[in-house]
């Protein structure tokens, strides 16, 4: 798998799975729980056949090293799901969990003793303010929405702030995350599908302790308005179709990022997944007809700019530039 597949795996999969969650969220937004179990069982069950073999493989990565990596990933995945229950609306929590970028860089530099070119830091900084900007916009969106007494005000506001520090700590503990993948694939070679299985099976068990509200949630959606699927001619409530399509998408995002973990840097699949979700806060805003504003246009701007400079584009074109000056100069 090369890395312009995974790249367009990541894009493609993810953005239309933002367009399903979105749909989820907007009926049930405490549905994060049994979204996050329809993901992890569903790509359990298909590693489990393609990938293992039905058990028979055994993983060539050592088992405990897994255990660490899906106690992050589990813990990632449930906290930034829950957090939608905490007044945090779509936009604000794709473009806060944008902010990774900082995240991956501070603690490369720490555990890994990475050191970055001045153009490295200057496009990081970029993007994160172009985030930064969209972030601030989306979260005075979300205060003017608040209505009710002055105590109603006061418990949105602190709930708000809780989900900010739930997706705070997520943050961090994500790019935590990407560094212990980039150190064990260095010391055991690259395994994205047995590192995509593991990381989907293990943590199941974990989903008892959510159980109750994940058998609440399935009542509600069962008890959705039913749809007709044109394909094949099957009615289905309408909420479980979309977490059908939320599961599939899910998957074709998911394996993309774990395959561009093998193939580049931490940081580099970090700005990858920064930009495909800073795309699909764009295509949410403009499909659900959110408000985007012209500071949102500019943090738009700010983030490209930032992401031409860290691929070094600039640099590309000057040398390209260079070389045909110099064919000139011999033809002379």
């Amino acid at each position: 798998m090369g890395t312009t597949f995974a790249i367009l795996l990541v894009f493609v999969g993810c953005c239309s799975n933002v367009v399903s969650l979105e749909l989820l969220v907007r009926e049930f937004p405490g549905c994060g729980n049994i979204v996050t179990f329809a993901q992890f069982l569903f790509i359990a069950f298909e590693g489990f056949i393609f990938e293992t073999n039905f058990g028979r493989k055994k993983p060539t990565i050592p088992i405990r090293n897994y255990v660490i990596m899906v106690t992050m990933f589990f813990t990632i995945s449930v906290i930034n799901n829950y957090a939608l229950n905490f007044n945090i609306a779509m936009p604000l929590h794709m473009i806060f969990r944008s902010g990774s970028l900082i995240a991956n860089m501070i603690l490369g530099i720490i555990i890994l003793k990475k050191r970055y070119t001045a153009s490295k830091y200057l496009s990081i900084a970029l993007v994160s303010a172009g985030i930064f900007i969209c972030t601030i916009m989306s979260a005075k969106q979300v205060n003017m929405s608040s209505e009710g007494s002055e105590e109603q005000g006061f418990y949105a506001f602190i709930r708000w702030l809780i989900g900010i520090a739930m997706l705070t700590f997520a943050l961090l503990m994500s790019a935590r995350m990407g560094i212990f993948q980039e150190t064990l694939y260095k010391q055991y070679g690259k395994h994205s599908k047995e590192a995509l299985f593991y990381n989907h099976c293990l943590p199941l068990p974990g989903f008892l302790l959510l159980s109750t509200d994940i058998y609440h949630h399935c009542v509600l959606f069962s008890q959705s308005t039913p749809v007709l699927i044109p394909a094949v001619g099957v009615t289905m409530p309408i909420m479980w179709l979309y977490l059908l399509i939320n599961i599939i998408t899910q998957y074709v995002c998911i394996r993309g990022v774990f395959i561009l973990t093998t193939e580049c840097a931490s940081l580099t699949v970090t700005l990858v997944v920064t930009l495909r979700k800073f795309l699909s806060l764009i295509f949410s805003i403009l499909y659900f007809q959110n408000p985007f504003t012209t500071w949102h246009w500019v943090g738009t701007a700010v983030v490209f700019l930032g992401t031409l400079l860290y691929t070094e584009v600039f640099g590309s074109v000057q040398a390209a530039l260079r070389g045909t000056d110099a064919k000139q100069k011999k033809a002379e």
